[in-house]
């Protein structure tokens, strides 16, 4: 992993996102956009300017979805010390995790078509809106011309994109690939789904303290946006060329509950299957993981079954922390934004807290770090994610 591009609830850049994560703090706030609705605060990318950011064409022809991708693609390879004017374009690779596409754009269109007709809907309006099109717009602005696709595992998109990205650099298909996840659905339409489907805290009294993973009083999530997107190479490529490296994905594991749409598996068999063969796939033992970044998205029954998973793969004293009580949940692009901050713990030696940890949920047999970052020594990560369809994702980061 020698490049990092984050867009996301904690800021804009690698840096200004550590900072917010070891600060703690969650970054949900009144969402004027959801005004009216029983649930009115979102946590969205700050001060984010697509115009002065991608040119007044991009922020007119790009879905939101896809501008924070970009954004987040250009800062990864400008961290990976690489130019993409002058690399061999057939070599990149481009997979990305999305799970809602440009809903912004749907919807907008779908108010102009019922308001005015067909006349007044826009041209733009499938190639901004399909699931595919980020990838593709990605390949376009840096030129990668080898394998590009988007991965829909719904939550754990973003983590199914970084492990697909690092079998294309085993195989041999490239030499870089770009990888992570985007999200950006923020719309009253959405928002009021996920509240209704009982997703979604009802914390509407504070947003502040909405988002509160592994918490005995958490009661759903957090709706956000953002991107997180990195560059892989080969190892033996990076350092040839006096790279910097974060960290390596080492292991990579998937599975499927296969028992409910929406409800993880009571067990966490699904995620506790991934995670063990990605601790395979890595050639680890449990007791080298130094801690773990778990999905932990604050909702009732994914932290409780998650956090059985993780009692039984690594144990109870393995340091967990969950980066969503700052970012809020991002959907798809949880995965990629996550594998991102392990690596950045196994780079610094530091675990940021789970903010807005006041009390941990006595079911819980996890040491889930809380109050203040802790330094740690590690020679090896994990990061879990899990989506809806019983999708379940982990990889295993080491470092170098």
């Amino acid at each position: 992993m020698t490049g990092l591009g984050l867009v996301t609830p904690a800021g804009i850049g690698a840096d200004a996102n550590w900072g917010r994560l070891n600060a703690g703090g969650t970054a949900a706030s009144r969402d004027a956009a959801l005004s009216g609705l029983p649930v009115d605060f979102s946590c969205r990318v700050p001060d984010f300017d697509a115009v002065s950011l991608l040119g007044r064409a991009a922020g007119r022809r790009l879905d939101r979805f896809v501008q924070l991708a970009v954004v987040a693609a250009r800062q990864a390879v400008r961290s990976a010390g690489l130019d993409s004017s002058t690399w061999d374009g057939a070599r990149v690779g481009v997979v990305l995790g999305n799970s809602l596409g440009g809903s912004a754009t749907t919807e907008e269109q779908h108010r102009a078509f019922l308001t005015n007709g067909p006349a007044d809907v826009s041209p733009l309006t499938v190639p901004k809106s399909m699931v595919n099109m980020v990838a593709g717009y990605v390949a376009i602005d840096c030129g990668a011309t080898g394998p590009s696709l988007v991965t829909a595992t719904a939550c754990a998109s973003g983590a199914t994109a970084v492990g697909i990205a690092r079998d294309l650099l085993r195989s041999g298909s490239c030499d870089i690939v770009l990888a992570g996840g985007t999200e950006s659905a923020l719309t009253a339409a959405t928002v009021t789904n996920l509240q209704r489907m009982g997703a979604l805290t009802s914390r509407v009294h504070d947003p502040s303290s909405s988002s509160r993973p592994f918490d005995a009083a958490r009661d759903g999530f957090t709706p956000a946006e953002g991107a997180g997107i990195l560059v892989l190479e080969r190892e033996e490529d990076a350092r040839a060329r006096g790279a910097s490296v974060f960290a390596c994905v080492s292991g990579y594991g998937a599975a499927s509950d296969a028992f409910h749409a929406t409800q993880p598996h009571p067990s966490g068999a699904g995620v506790e299957r991934a995670l063990r063969a990605a601790l395979a796939d890595a050639g680890v033992e449990p007791a080298d993981i130094g801690h773990v970044n778990a999905h932990g998205t604050s909702t009732p029954l994914n932290d409780a079954t998650e956090a059985l998973a993780l009692t039984r793969v690594l144990g109870a004293g393995t340091p967990v922390t969950s980066t969503k009580g700052v970012t809020g949940h991002t959907l798809a692009a949880a995965g990629g934004i996550e594998a991102i901050y392990t690596a950045l713990s196994l780079h610094h030696g530091v675990v940021p807290p789970t903010a807005n940890l006041e009390s941990l949920d006595p079911a819980v047999e996890l040491d889930v770090v809380s109050g203040a970052p802790r330094a740690l020594r590690m020679r090896a990560a994990a990061s879990t994610s899990l989506g809806f369809g019983g999708h379940n994702a982990a990889l295993v980061l080491t470092a170098v």
